[in-house]
């Protein structure tokens, strides 16, 4: 089983559907995936999971809930799960971490990676939307210090993508194959 995550409105959907060509439902507001969706891709389980944080027109609480949910269908499948794709908004993941930090509390990409990594999930992050990033090679090294990658593993942790352009595509695949070789 290969997981897609993420926050709300960051591309997996769309992603998911240029690296498999198969449609899953997306949309420009937040909070489109509500529950897990399945598709079946290169005899794969691929899971589109719902975005963590804001989503629009949903209280707190019901977000609050799907979070929980996320959560718990990691933990559940985390011995089925060969591979996480956690997908980053390039753009606006850097601002965002720094808000949070400087409120005293932990980013939640941030926690979220640490999450799958606790539980041994072979993780690649797809920095999405570099379309819009000035110096792309500057946000990966501000993520990957954010995220506790050393130096070293930046190339085998982090991709620059452009879901929506069909930007560096097939090299996030040969790392995705790559991850999940060894693995098994």
């Amino acid at each position: 089983m290969i997981i897609f995550a993420g926050r709300s409105n960051v591309g997996k959907s769309t992603l998911i559907f240029k690296l498999t060509g198969k449609k899953v439902k997306r949309g420009k507001r937040p909070g489109v995936t509500r529950k897990p969706v399945e598709i079946e891709w290169r005899g794969k389980k691929v899971v589109d999971l719902p975005g963590f944080g804001f989503m629009s027109g949903l209280p707190e609480h019901v977000q609050e809930r799907i979070k929980d949910e996320i959560v718990h269908f990691i933990e559940d499948n985390a011995d089925k799960i060969e591979l996480a794709v956690l997908v980053v908004d390039g753009k606006a993941s850097p601002e965002i971490i720094e808000r949070w930090e400087k409120r005293g509390e932990i980013p939640i990409d941030v926690e979220f990676y640490q999450f799958l990594r606790e539980l041994e999930i072979p993780t690649v992050v797809a920095v999405n939307k570099i379309d819009k990033v000035r110096n792309v090679e500057r946000t990966i090294h501000f993520l990957a210090e954010k995220f506790g990658v050393p130096y070293s593993e930046i190339p085998e942790t982090f991709v620059p993508i452009s879901a929506k352009f069909g930007k560096n595509l097939e090299e996030l695949k040969k790392l995705m194959e790559k991850k999940m070789r060894s693995k098994s």
